[in-house]
């Protein structure tokens, strides 16, 4: 049965999830940017992101945020992490009490160490929190809206609504799966860009296979480390918003945390590589959010300490990478 839809936020995966749900729904998506808003309603393609990618007339863009979800029974955020808040608090008033939403946002807060999900949940009414539903897992935009096969986790604390989503976003190409583990859905997602950056670092140096193995693996263990702090689930991280997300952020091509660290590790500043990337890379703004909130939990991070140390320009990569490798020696599961 069609639904009426609203996606919050007209980037990359914004844009693939309105293509997604316009199968058979009606769909609004909102941008703050009226160009991109015009360019959508008369081009039918997005002029900034997936610019090749065909929208059908079922999708309508809209600078104001009332008319994207306002009556709406399903509303898609896909805003960047650090905009989230902001853009809620606006949103908060307009949503119908009965409205399910699902977060797409991949990250941490910087300032209080809130995952997207506790950041909605300090926003919104006490009534919307068992509707919110977090999705991650290994998804490249770009591929989802060229039909290739894409599998999904979303997670709800109370799993009827996952499921509810479930059903309107799976098709032959995208299949979802549902969960009841929110906080390790959300580590796994948001810090996966973290360990991608200095997948990247490695291999701009050119560092090798041994190294981008060794990287992933214990990068692994420290976001499960991270994720029994705060009450996770391990076999969480094995799962498609663990490991799946993980494999396929460091080693894909079209990884932008993994093309940060290849310039990062090719001696290239920071300032100028989001310059010329042109679309957000989370993982920056989590590596940070990420080590405030390790060290405030007593947890032990070292890779993600020395991704915080080459963007922040405190070490070059040959240094943070020589560091990491002659810390004190340990067993492999303490």
């Amino acid at each position: 049965m069609a639904i009426p839809v609203g996606v919050i936020g007209a980037g990359s995966f914004g844009t693939c999830l309105a293509l997604l749900c316009a199968r058979e729904n009606d769909v609004t998506i909102w941008s703050r940017n009226p160009d991109l808003v015009e360019g959508i309603n008369r081009d039918r393609r997005n002029p900034r992101y997936l610019k090749d990618i065909d929208l059908p007339e079922s999708v309508r863009a809209t600078t104001e945020l009332a008319e994207c979800i306002e009556d709406k029974e399903l509303v898609i955020c896909a805003v960047p992490s650090h905009g989230l808040r902001d853009v809620i608090a606006k949103a908060a008033p307009i949503l119908s009490p009965d409205a399910i939403l699902v977060s797409a946002v991949k990250g941490i807060e910087c300032e209080s160490g809130m995952t997207m999900h506790q950041v909605l949940c300090d926003v919104l009414p006490e009534h919307h929190h068992p509707r919110i539903v977090c999705l991650s897992g290994p998804s490249f935009a770009r591929e989802i809206a060229q039909h290739k096969p894409t599998v999904v986790t979303l997670a709800c604390h109370e799993e009827a609504y996952a499921i509810s989503v479930q059903s309107t976003l799976s098709c032959p190409w995208f299949r979802c799966y549902s969960h009841t583990d929110v906080i390790g859905v959300e580590l796994g997602g948001a810090l996966k860009n973290v360990i991608a950056i200095a997948i990247g670092i490695g291999d701009g140096m050119r560092q090798g296979h041994n190294s981008r193995a060794a990287l992933m693996t214990r990068g692994l263990a420290e976001i499960t480390r991270l994720g029994l702090r705060l009450g996770a689930d391990p076999t969480t991280f094995l799962g498609l918003s663990g490991m799946g997300d993980l494999v396929l952020t460091c080693t894909g091509d079209l990884s932008r945390n993994r093309r940060v660290g290849l310039a990062l590790g090719e001696g290239r500043q920071l300032d100028d590589i989001i310059e010329e990337l042109g679309e957000v890379a989370e993982g920056v703004r989590t590596t940070r959010a990420v080590c405030r909130l390790a060290a405030r939990l007593g947890v032990d991070m070292p890779i993600a300490n020395m991704v915080r140390q080459v963007i922040d320009g405190e070490s070059t990569p040959a240094d943070a990478g020589r560091t990491l490798m002659t810390r004190q020696l340990r067993s492999e599961f303490d």
